[in-house]
């Protein structure tokens, strides 16, 4: 099958679960946060200066896709699960909800027939007068295969002595050889572009975006309107054009930036970046320096292999250093994780980085400690191939606040002890959606961190909205950890490798036990796809390791394709004021360890009261209950509670 027939025939099997968008949809906007009413998350995740409006709810004449939440679908992709496909001509039409000049549209498009991705413009009207065009591109988007992906549809299996499910078999070792599909599991459909519209429109002014002949289809996902600032003007400071850096982006500006950061330390001053689209093709190194830009709508450092990096930490780390208000545009379209060609990169202590905008690169922010002090904040990461924020080995007393994440490749935010703890960090108030594998949030090992108030949505494969995990060769969770005060939604995904469901929340003894001082607080559980808890530990170590003493309570669990709680491992947890409504199936799965002794599951479960439309009596304390593929109930829509 051609690359260009499989996406015609992608979308055709979407759209036979899909509904026609009505003919005249309303036109009073409909606003939404991670494709919910906001007041189903109100004091959780980022506060953004943009509002989000999904196309399923807009005014077209295409057809929405979804919902659903199969991997390697467009829908499952999509925010909400939702999106609008458009043939040639069609549209789908926004509403302003308030005064804006800027949009950001996400979309996908097809690939080209052998990779590599296809460009098509998208026409943009304003009360279908004021007419501006996008360029679309799925240069960036399209990956197939087995980790680490390849970008060739007709690519053979990368691993073929990997199992793979959809065989249920070892390839090269099985007789006769199956036949794979090709292409192999595509995914990472989706990309975004920001545009500045020339002017400011008002609330109930008309934004209409119309498809092109240049691509087959075009699904759009979602609008984000936005009010930006005129550009940031800094006089007294080292200009970086009076330096050489070229704002057309014509010459490489790597070395200009250089002089103008050399000259700011020895007269203390900022370098400043007007606005500008400035080539840099490596990495920039700072230390002791100070940048700011125009606003991340004007200021944007674009190449390949583009980056602002600190000094190894091997070689004393970089510190006070505070970037703020530019955009990083990278040029990387495939995943090689011994590539340095992250945005912002090395070990920065005593620092800050505030209101960046980075994409296309391989991690928006990946820090190798020791290092401490460093506040990232109200930033904007998308389209990453891999992880949108890494704290890698020795992170400490570190605050990650207000950050708003879409479609990363790999874990939106991550804490990774690989050879040191990282401890006392807190990743609070950031918002990550659709990350296309692994998960929004995740936590292998550490000391003493806080993760509170986000909100995490639409999680697709191999991994959920949370994740607390002894893997990836990280230290054992030490003191306590606080996960508080959180919402997922539409998050328990299906684990393509074990063909179970997993939890919104989910913890994983692969390695090592897991048996710190851990409580899950205040947290809200949304529309989960199966469980909205599971603890499990990988069947080889079963009965090596287990999870115990975790402590949640003041939860609510609005919605579950299966289970409140999934136990698959040894262990123990309390549970105090958790109140549950639209339970798939049984309220505890409990398989324990899989021994099944006559005294019950390996795993006991303490109800401490105010447990409520789950925790039946009868499951105390460690009843076996194990269904290993319970049938999966679609919860209802969640609703205020």
């Amino acid at each position: 099958m051609s690359r260009r027939t499989f996406g015609a025939a992608l979308v055709a099997v979407t759209a036979l679960v899909s509904v026609a968008a009505p003919a005249a949809a309303a036109d009073r906007p409909i606003v939404t946060r991670a494709a919910l009413d906001p007041a189903l998350v109100a004091g959780r995740g980022a506060g953004v200066g943009f509002l989000e409006q999904e196309a399923e709810n807009a005014r077209t004449d295409g057809v929405v896709i979804g919902p659903g939440r199969s991997a390697y679908t467009l829908p499952a992709e999509a925010s909400g699960r939702r999106a609008v496909k458009l043939a040639p001509g069609q549209y789908v039409e926004f509403t302003l909800p308030a005064a804006a000049n800027a949009i950001t549209v996400r979309y996908s498009i097809p690939d080209a027939p052998r990779g590599g991705g296809i460009t098509a413009p998208l026409d943009v009207t304003v009360n279908g007068a004021h007419r501006q065009r996008m360029t679309l591109t799925s240069q960036y988007s399209w990956l197939y295969n087995q980790y680490p992906f390849t970008n060739d549809p007709e690519a053979d299996l990368l691993h073929p002595d990997w199992w793979i499910t959809e065989c249920s078999c070892v390839p090269a070792a099985t007789t006769p050889a199956p036949v794979i599909a090709k292409p192999f599991r595509p995914s990472h459909f989706y990309d975004e572009q920001r545009l500045l519209l020339g002017r400011s429109y008002q609330a109930g002014d008309k934004v209409r975006l119309t498809a092109s002949a240049g691509a087959e289809w075009t699904v759009v996902d979602l609008l984000d309107s936005e009010l930006v600032s005129p550009p940031r003007v800094l006089p007294f400071a080292a200009n970086a054009l009076l330096f050489g850096a070229d704002p057309t982006g014509h010459r490489d500006s790597a070395d200009a930036l250089d002089r103008a950061i050399a000259f700011a330390r020895r007269a203390h001053l900022k370098v400043y970046l007007p606005p500008g689209t400035y080539r840099v093709d490596r990495h920039v190194i700072v230390d002791d320096v100070t940048i700011e830009g125009a606003g991340s709508w004007y200021t944007i450092l674009k190449g390949h292999g583009v980056g602002v990096y600190g000094k190894e930490a091997s070689a004393g780390g970089s510190h006070d250093v505070h970037l703020s208000g530019f955009a990083i545009e990278g040029d990387v379209r495939e995943r090689v994780d011994t590539d340095q060609v992250n945005a912002v990169g090395g070990a920065l202590g005593d620092s800050t980085v505030d209101s960046l905008y980075l994409h296309h690169t391989k991690v928006g922010l990946w820090f190798d400690g020791p290092m401490s002090r460093t506040r990232i904040t109200n930033n904007v990461i998308a389209d990453q191939i891999a992880d949108g924020l890494n704290f890698h080995t020795g992170v400490t007393d570190s605050v990650v606040a207000n950050n708003f994440l879409r479609n990363t490749g790999d874990d939106g935010l991550a804490m990774w002890s690989e050879e040191a703890q990282d401890a006392r960090n807190t990743f609070d108030h950031n918002t990550v959606q659709t990350p296309v594998l692994a998960n929004g949030i995740a936590l292998y090992g550490g000391a003493g961190n806080v993760v509170s108030a986000n909100l995490v949505a639409d999680p697709i494969r191999e991994g959920s909205a949370i994740q607390v995990g002894t893997r990836f060769g990280a230290q054992p969770f030490e003191g306590s950890l606080r996960i508080a005060d959180n919402t997922t939604v539409r998050a328990g995904t299906f684990e393509l490798n074990w063909k179970i469901g997993l939890g919104a929340i989910w913890f994983y003894a692969l390695e090592k036990d897991i048996a710190a001082d851990i409580s899950v607080t205040g947290d809200h559980f949304l529309d989960n796809t199966y469980n909205a808890i599971m603890l499990v530990s990988d069947f080889p170590v079963k009965d090596k390791y287990s999870i115990s003493g975790l402590r949640f309570a003041d939860l609510r669990v609005d919605g579950t394709g299966t289970s409140v709680l999934s136990a698959r491992s040894a262990g123990s947890a309390s549970f105090r004021n958790v109140a549950a409504r639209g339970v798939g199936a049984v309220g505890v799965n409990n398989c324990g360890s899989f021994n099944f002794p006559p005294t019950g599951s390996e795993f006991a479960l303490t109800d401490l009261g105010g447990n409520g439309g789950w925790l039946a009596p009868w499951l105390l304390p460690n009843t076996i209950t194990c269904d290993d593929r319970p049938p999966v109930v679609p919860p209802p829509p969640p609703s205020g509670w």
